[in-house]
């Protein structure tokens, strides 16, 4: 009888040969779950920027393992004792942390999900997988969840400079072509220890922090918090607030099952049974595109007009604005759709409105970056680095923005 070999490698384009290291990371790999991945893009709607930015979510979790098998080798040589459980653990945890996206990432969160954030459904599919593979995964969900003993660990997973960072970092930069974003995850991986159960990077690493955290910076600057991607990505989840609101007035929208589920339903966290964490999984990219595509011959103004938006890429107007915008700023705008098309107050809210973006590429409030100098102390890198403009990188930067249609400049 024939066995499936499960040593398997991917030839990844940023890194080379990824090897699964065992056969319960290539049976988890192999799971509906996590192959769904394949099916939910890394940067949302990025690629109307970008037209290269069309990879997902499966590469960038086989990413982020491949550089932890990289980081448990460094830590291991330099005396830090991890054991084989240890590892696996870190694999499992690190390749399962965005299991839990929804597609297009973040606007099923902000929409038709009641506020549920990926962090929490991505644990909610790890314990149901380690029902399913009979309680192997139980130590990486403690180490996920932040309640195991060694805490190095967590800041492998999530921490200002772990695994996750450094991969979406240097994938994303590549296939947007935004060279700014690329950083060093080679010397940085080197650069690793462990002291007194804190992670550091050792002081001669510290230029590879500083070209980390400017990178990141313009990485958010000019390819998540773009203006074109912001407005794109918010106009998705408008689109899916109004279909969820045409949904329980009793229209019938043309829609995939599961998302007609979560259409027709209040979803909270407290809801989420198995069943339910099943048809979340059913859902991908896919659904919502094909969704959109439907949508854009409903007789519903608002709905098919948004998905026209987002299908023939000719997005509401973004202005970015130098304070914070006030409801009395946008009556004119609102003035001047309403006279070429007469919407009610409440819909003209899908055309004309106000936000806000936020960029802080690190933040010293939270879990630091340590550096570990000559003499054995650790230090905030803030405060280790001679460059003044980390100081600044630690502030966070807000800017205002409004939308409206195009067709008003035309007026």
């Amino acid at each position: 009888m024939s066995q499936t070999n499960k040593l398997k490698i991917f030839n990844d384009p940023i890194y080379g040969f990824i090897t699964i290291p065992n056969t319960l990371i290539y049976d988890l790999v192999q799971h509906p779950y996590f192959q769904r991945l394949r099916r939910i893009s890394q940067m949302g709607m990025s690629y109307l920027v970008y037209p290269g930015a069309h990879h997902t979510r499966f590469h960038h979790a086989l990413g982020c393992m491949h550089i932890m098998q990289k980081a448990v080798q460094t830590l291991r040589f330099k005396g830090v004792d991890i054991s084989q459980a240890e590892e696996n653990a870190l694999y499992i945890a690190i390749l399962l942390h965005d299991i839990g996206h929804g597609p297009f990432s973040h606007a099923m969160e902000h929409s038709i999900v009641e506020e549920v954030h990926h962090e929490a459904l991505s644990l909610l599919f790890m314990e149901q997988l380690n029902k399913e593979f009979n309680g192997h995964l139980a130590l990486a969900i403690q180490v996920f969840k932040g309640e195991y003993h060694r805490k190095f660990m967590l800041q492998l997973i999530s921490s200002q400079l772990d695994m996750d960072r450094m991969d979406y970092l240097k994938r994303d930069s590549f296939y947007s072509g935004v060279a700014e974003g690329n950083i060093n995850s080679e010397r940085l991986i080197q650069m690793m220890n462990v002291q007194n159960d804190v992670l550091v990077i050792e002081e001669k690493g510290i230029y590879s922090v500083e070209k980390f955290l400017v990178a990141r910076r313009l990485m958010y600057w000019q390819t998540y918090l773009h203006k074109t991607s912001v407005v794109a990505e918010v106009t998705l989840t408008k689109i899916l607030k109004r279909a969820k609101e045409l949904t329980q007035k009793g229209v019938v929208l043309e829609a995939s099952k599961p998302l007609q589920y979560f259409l027709q339903n209040k979803v909270t966290f407290e809801d989420f049974t198995s069943g339910i964490l099943d048809t979340f999984a059913q859902l991908d990219d896919y659904d919502l595109l094909s969704a959109i595509k439907a949508w854009q011959f409903q007789d519903d103004f608002v709905l098919s007009s948004l998905c026209k938006m987002i299908i023939h890429r000719d997005l509401l107007k973004i202005r970015m604005v130098d304070e914070k915008p006030t409801r009395e700023l946008l009556i004119p705008y609102k003035e001047a759709f309403a006279k070429k098309h007469a919407l009610p107050e409440k819909d003209m809210e899908y055309f004309v409105f106000k936000g806000k973006i936020k960029n802080q590429a690190y933040n010293k409030q939270g879990d630091s970056i340590w550096i570990l100098k000559k003499d054995g102390s650790i230090e905030d890198v803030v405060e280790a680095s001679d460059q003044l403009h980390l100081k600044a990188l630690s502030k966070p930067v807000t800017k205002y923005f409004i939308c409206f249609p195009k067709v008003i400049l035309d007026a």
